[in-house]
């Protein structure tokens, strides 16, 4: 079809004429060619029925069977998109089975009692769904071939495989919220598929809570600091990528608690001093 609009375009710039013929497709050369003409109706065989009376349908009636129609999947993936300013290939994945949407959107439902909107959401979410919620599926050796489709909330695999959507979206708001950081979140979400537990009776329970407290992050970035006198030379000598490692230091020695983006703030301020 695209070849055919170039072609056709073409002609009719150069001032030629388009006629009504049957075209092949050559595969090897990416090409349209002739296989015969087609001049008028009749040589198609068109012809009317003499049996077959006018057919008259009332609008109504149109209506009636489009108002029972479910959402179609290009209207699906557009709302999606526009709703959660997802991009098209991830509005792709999550319209394409029935099921991996309903999840999506049922966990999406309970973003209201985190003071969230679906703009916030949407992309946490999907990648939650699609990425992280399947990855861990995929690790399941006692139970192969998992998919979304078939597990969470409605498939048949029950027990601790099972992901309440509203529990899904309390992990991930805490997520966005920065109440957790990025390895804590995956780390929670793997015990989540394992036990059957909530976000938050896992948080609690081994003190996951992400640190913020600009007080107990200083006492750990002057530790990192103090072990690292060569680091911090260089990078007071304009080697500015030093800072990576070092927050990743205090990462690690906070046991990933600490909050990256404080912790970058707090290290810039120490080392500019």
């Amino acid at each position: 079809v695209e070849y055919e609009i170039k072609r056709q375009t073409k002609v009719l710039r150069d001032g030629g004429k388009i006629y009504q013929e049957t075209r092949l497709w050559n595969i090897e050369r990416g090409e349209t060619a002739v296989m015969r003409s087609k001049e008028e109706a009749h040589d198609y065989r068109y012809f009317p029925d003499p049996d077959l009376v006018p057919l008259k349908l009332e609008s109504d009636w149109i209506e009636g069977f489009r108002s029972s129609l479910p959402e179609l999947p290009a209207v699906r993936r557009k709302r999606l998109q526009s709703d959660y300013g997802l991009s098209e290939y991830i509005c792709g994945v999550l319209a394409s089975d029935k099921n991996v949407l309903e999840y999506f959107e049922s966990a999406a439902a309970e973003m209201g009692r985190f003071g969230l909107t679906k703009l916030e959401v949407g992309k946490e979410l999907a990648n939650c769904i699609t990425v992280d919620f399947q990855g861990q599926l995929n690790k399941m050796t006692y139970a192969p071939n998992l998919t979304l489709a078939t597990t969470p909330g409605t498939g048949p695999v029950p027990g601790p495989l099972w992901v309440a959507s509203a529990n899904l979206m309390e992990l991930v708001a805490r997520k966005i919220k920065g109440e957790i950081s990025g390895p804590i979140y995956k780390a929670v979400l793997e015990k989540m598929v394992g036990t059957g537990k909530t976000a938050s009776e896992i948080i609690e329970a081994e003190g996951l809570k992400q640190v913020s407290d600009e007080g107990t992050l200083e006492k750990v970035i002057d530790e990192v600091l103090g072990n690292s006198p060569e680091q911090v030379a260089q990078f007071k000598a304009g080697k500015q990528q030093v800072l990576g490692f070092l927050v990743g230091q205090v990462m690690k020695a906070s046991g990933g608690k600490a909050n990256p983006g404080k912790v970058n703030e707090l290290l810039k301020k120490k080392l500019s001093a």
